[in-house]
Parts: C-alpha cells; structure tokens; sequence
C-alpha cells in the first residue's frame, strides 16, 4: 500500500490530474468539493460492482462502468461508446481493497455450494461454469492489476487521460496509486 497517494488537500492531487475530469472526482469524493451542476459526463468510471463503494459526485458527472475487480476486458464496447458518443475524454480506473476477485480458487468451494442453494444450480455445473470463468476473472493483486489494466487503456485509448486509482473501503477515500 506505499504506493498509494493520500488526497486530503488540493495540493495532494498529481498535476497531471489537476484542472481535469480525474481532479474533481478526487476533489467531489475526498474533499467534499461543492456539486457543480452538470448536462453532460465529463468521466467515465470504470469500477468493481462490489456493493461497499458510495461514490461522492454529482449528477450527470460520469459514466460508471462496474464490473468484477474493475475489470474493463470485457466492458470495451461500453467504454468506446462513452468516449466516442459520450464525449467522455477521462476515464478514472478504480479498483478497492479487499476485492473478492482477488483469490477466487479460495472461494470456489464457497461459490459452488451456494450456486447449488441460493440458485438451485446441480454441483458439477456449478463446477464447470466456476472453472471456466475465474481464471478470466481473476485479477491478482488490486494495485497490480489496475496498474496494467490502465496500461493495457492507454494502449487501446492513446488520447484518453486514464488515472489508476484505489477505494479503501476501510475509510472511503480513494487514492491515487503511484506509477513508475
């Protein structure tokens, strides 16, 4: 986690992200920046569906993309469409601690013998559908897979600012991670 930086004051946000999409969420989020009022996103958010991230920002600010360990490989239709329609020129890439797409052959038993009770699923489908999907799922390590996920966006998107970021759910801020 030395590679986080803390955003508590305006002068806490990297230049590159100041006077930008990724500075106001940033400020809206961490600082309580007051609400603008907005017609238009200005940001696409790209973010795990984990139900323990609130973030604070306006309406009409941004596109949230959310998806399993803010994985956006199988969310690039949806990520062109914001940018080339949307008109987005940002996208904040935020993954969180604790992420349950982190290890998920330590939950497989788990996921298993609920797929069978909470949906009624037979074991060995549920076997099956588990051992052919994780492995595209799986996401390592939360802050070394939002960095190369946001390498891999850079690639793909070369004139769009993509910020890596991470949600502490311990205390709801976000963080910027530090790249090399």
């Amino acid at each position: 986690m030395n590679q986080l930086i803390s955003i508590s004051k305006n002068e806490d946000i990297p230049q590159k992200y100041m006077n930008t999409p990724i500075g106001s969420l940033l400020q809206y989020h961490n600082l309580n920046r007051e609400f603008e009022t907005y017609t238009s996103a200005r940001l696409l958010i790209g973010m795990c569906m984990d139900n323990r991230k609130h973030l604070h920002i306006p309406d009409n600010f941004s596109y949230i993309i959310r998806t399993g360990g803010a994985n956006l490989r199988y969310s690039e239709f949806k990520v062109s469409y914001a940018i080339a329609v949307g008109g987005v020129k940002a996208l904040a890439l935020i993954g969180h601690t604790n992420c349950g797409m982190v290890n998920l052959a330590a939950r497989k038993k788990l996921f298993i013998e609920n797929l069978v009770i909470n949906a009624g699923w037979e074991a060995e489908k549920a076997e099956e559908h588990f051992n052919q999907f994780a492995p595209m799922f799986e996401i390592g390590n939360e802050i070394d897979f939002v960095l190369s996920e946001v390498i891999r966006l850079r690639l793909k998107y070369p004139k769009i600012l993509i910020a890596p970021l991470i949600y502490k759910v311990e205390n709801n801020l976000l963080y910027v991670i530090k790249e090399d």
